[in-house]
This record gives structure tokens, sequence and C-alpha cells, in this order.
């Protein structure tokens, strides 16, 4: 879908479908007035029809006014006007998109009334996201379910500027296509070779990419991440993605759970639901997406992704509770549940890191336990942390990427709950508090680097669809607030 920025001007002539800004009580934004000036009225008489009074999400739409050349007119709530800024934008161009994109027209004109150009550039970013579809093996469809919608027009005040406001939205939106991509991907198609394959085609865009593969994690000692694959017949890898556009600083670091497919292996899964588990991998997308969006955007940063890539499988040669691993760190676990499978892999990872690249900090995403699930719910991500400072940067840039976190306690008299009587550990503790004993679990495996944990079991995947900008399925959790956080806290140039 192509999106083009216009001038007021040229949007009064607009074909297709239309959509423009209703202020909660029924005002009219600006271009809205001037559409219904042309099309004798007929937004005022549709608004007296109903009870639409512009509030946010909801709209009302008018099929074929006439006087005007579209075929389609929607009002979209945008709340009082006071509180008009880009965040409403941005959801208010996506509901618009959602709205109309099956409605017959390949031309879509959005009028928001944006007095800034942030404001177009954000109502661009809403519509980027909003289209994303998964459709590739899709054969049949019926046809009134395939969007119609092939270019979308946001009015500006500057087309200029809104056009350069985007550009590095634009990045984000397809930093976060990318890791709906591979998360939405089938698990026999996206194993961790494939996985490490399409993230080293990345280094076009400017990263360096390692990927290391089973003998020579064996030499690093890591085998935590190793046990985890042994029952599969799919080698586990290990992806190593760096940027590096900040001098001679220490990089920032983050660290991804790319569990491909997860059957609980040896400790196997129940069936019902268990499809789920292609996107168990859910954080080393973000993480790999976060990465796409630094290179492309040209960050002014150092950073480095790690993804620890495996498939916990059931198997002859599968690792069986009560195994007894050395990992990386010389720590030993004993493995009393093998579908507490992520915690083993992100343990070598985060040690990896830590002694590979000391770096400034560490973050790793993991849809590591169903307790945060139960605890959260859908709509927020657990975060852990050893840093107030760190923790605190990522609360803001949750709140204003719209990715959010809630702060979990590190109750270190939980700790004792992982206490083995054969090894210096054992992998999960009992249900009650289960995402904080793994949160301590990782713990064991940081040292003294400033790190966080975020738990994002509920948030890898939607549904239904509850915001507009994210559609039903891979929702991409984690890209935009990690960049987010990265340009507020790490780009200091940078103004958003």
């Amino acid at each position: 879908m192509q999106i083009e920025f216009v001038a007021p001007s040229d949007a009064e002539s607009a074909s297709g479908a239309w959509a423009g800004a209703v202020f909660e009580g029924g005002g009219f934004s600006a271009g809205a007035a001037r559409f219904n000036g042309a099309a004798g009225a007929a937004l005022e008489r549709a608004l007296a029809a109903g009870p639409f009074s512009g509030a946010k999400g909801k709209s009302l739409a008018v099929v074929a006014p006439a006087g005007v050349g579209v075929s389609h007119a929607l009002m979209v709530g945008v709340g009082p006007e006071p509180g008009f800024d880009e965040t409403v934008a941005e959801i208010a161009a996506a509901e618009a998109y959602q709205a109309l994109k099956t409605c017959g027209a390949e031309l879509l004109t959005i009028n928001l009334a944006q007095s800034s150009p942030t404001k177009s550039a954000r109502a661009a970013l809403g519509v980027s996201l909003a289209a994303y579809r998964f459709d590739r093996y899709r054969t049949k469809e019926k046809p009134d379910a395939n969007p119609t919608i092939k270019t979308v027009r946001i009015v500006a005040d500057d087309p200029a500027a809104a056009k350069a406001a985007f550009a590095p939205l634009a990045a984000l939106a397809d930093g976060v296509a990318f890791t709906r991509d591979l998360v939405s991907e089938p698990p026999n198609v996206l194993y961790p070779e494939e996985f490490a394959r399409r993230v080293q085609a990345l280094e076009p865009l400017g990263l360096a990419v390692e990927i290391l593969g089973e003998a020579e994690m064996a030499k690093l000692g890591m085998n935590l991440l190793l046990a985890v694959g042994e029952g599969s017949a799919r080698e586990s890898k290990l992806a190593v993605i760096q940027w590096k556009n900040g001098g001679d600083s220490a990089p920032l670091a983050f660290i991804g759970k790319g569990v491909c497919f997860d059957s609980g292996g040896i400790s196997l899964k129940p069936a019902e639901g268990m499809e789920e588990m292609k996107w168990d991998m859910g954080g080393a997308g973000a993480v790999a997406g976060l990465m796409h969006v630094l290179a492309s955007r040209k960050a002014k940063v150092n950073a480095v992704g790690v993804l620890g890539l495996v498939e916990n499988m059931p198997d002859g040669k599968a690792q069986r509770p009560s195994d007894i691993v050395v990992s990386m760190s010389g720590q030993t676990v004993e493995v009393n549940n093998t579908d507490a499978e992520g915690r083993l892999v992100l343990a070598d990872a985060l040690w990896y890191v830590q002694e590979r690249f000391k770096p400034r900090l560490m973050v790793d995403l993991a849809t590591l336990t169903g307790a945060m699930v139960v605890a959260l719910g859908h709509d927020v991500a657990g975060l852990f942390s050893n840093d107030d400072a760190l923790a605190d940067q990522l609360l803001k840039a949750g709140k204003a990427s719209r990715d959010e976190l809630w702060r979990m306690p590190i109750v270190e008299s939980y700790d004792k709950n992982l206490d083995s009587l054969a090894a210096d550990m054992k992998n999960t503790g009992p249900r009650p508090g289960g995402s904080i004993t793994a949160a301590l679990f990782l713990k064991r495996f940081v040292g003294d680097v400033p790190w966080a944990h975020l738990d994002i079991a509920g948030l890898a995947w939607r549904k239904p669809q509850v915001v507009a900008t994210t559609p039903e399925g891979a929702s991409g959790f984690g890209v935009r607030l990690l960049d987010q956080f990265v340009a507020d806290n790490h780009e200091p140039q940078r103004t958003r």
C-alpha cells in the first residue's frame, strides 16, 4: 500500500473514500466542515439522525453523499478538541482505514485537520500498522474480505514536512511488520536455521550478523541452550546482530527468547492450544525487529541483539526432568521441568552477552510464563529489573509507545524456591509467584549489569483485535517500546 501526503487544497476533489475528524459534541474539524459544505450538509444530517457524538473509538459512515466525488465518507470520533494529539491522530487514522479497507474504493483520503507535521506523520504510522496482513498462505478468500484500498492520502498542512517526519516512523512500521511476519510463520517454515537466515538477510541495512551453530556454542559451554534443542531434528542457533553507530560507547544489549516451537519437551504440553506455541519466539522476533528499525533509521547508538533460537521437542534424545546441566556460567541447573525451557535459553544468552560485549545494560524479552498472563492479562507486559533507573525509563517508553509495562517485584525471599538437592539450582519453583521465580532464575546469570526482564507472554499474539493499529494475530509487541526507549534515553540529540 502507498501512503502520500497532500495539502488541504489537493484533497478538495477527492475520489474513492474519505474520512474526516469529528470532535466530541459533534464539532467538525476544518476539513470535515469543508467536506460537509461540498456535500450539501450530508454529514450534518447524518449526525442529527443518530447517536454518534464524536467520541473516541466511534465512527459514522455515509455512503455516496451527493455533491462530492467519493463513494464513502466516514466521520471518525477523536474526542474533545483540546485532547487531539499525535496518539489520537494515529489511532483515528488506523480506525478509518480499518472501517473502509474493504469498501471497494482504491483511494482513501484521511483529513484529520492536523496542525503539525508530527500529527500527520503519526496518522500515516497508524495506517501503516493497521494495514498489516499475513496472507502469504491464503489461496482463496471471499472478495468482501480482501482490502481494496491501494493508496492512502494523508491531508497535511505542510506535506513535505510531514513526509520528512514520517521517515523514521516508516522504519518503525517496517520493523514491526518484520517481527509480525516472523511470529506469524508456521513452525515447519520458521525453524532456527530459517530464522537465522532471515536475520542474515538484514545485513544490507548495515547490520553485522553472526550465526553460531551447535558446535560453536558447545565450545563456549552454552549447555543450557543446547539441552533445550536436544530433542529436535533442527539444529539450534545463536544469532548475534550488531549495530555500530555510536562511537566508542559500550553497546545496549537486547536478548530474545527464540523457541520456534515449544511442545514442552518430555514435560509435554496439553494438546489444546499447543498450536499457539509457534509464537514462543516472540521475544527474539521483537529484538530482530528492533535491530531492523535501528539500522533503517540510522540510530546514533551502539546496540547488539542476541537471539537464542531452538525448538523444544520430545524425542529419545531430549533432555529429561531431573537432568543436571552445566551452564556457560559454570553454575549447574537441575531441569525439573522441560517446559520451563525459555529461561534456560536466556540464561546462557545473558551470560554470553555480558562476557563478550560488556554492555551498558541488558534487556531480555520472552514469552516466558503463563503466570504472567494470569497476573496481567493481554494488555500489559511484566517488567522485572535490578535497576530502578532502567525500570523507570522502560515504563515511560511503554506509556509513550503504547507497548505498556507494569513493574513486578523481585521478591528475594522467593529465591530459595530454586534450591536443588543435587545442583546449584533447579529451573522452576512452585506455581505461586511463578513469574517472579522465573525472573529470579535469570537474575543469577546477570551479575552487576543493569538488567530488565520483560515477560511478554500475553502480548506477542492478540486475539481478537482490540486496537486498530494491531490486527488480530502477531502484534509485534516490544519493537516500538524498545525503539522509544533507545530514542528517549540514548539518542539525546533526537526529538520525537
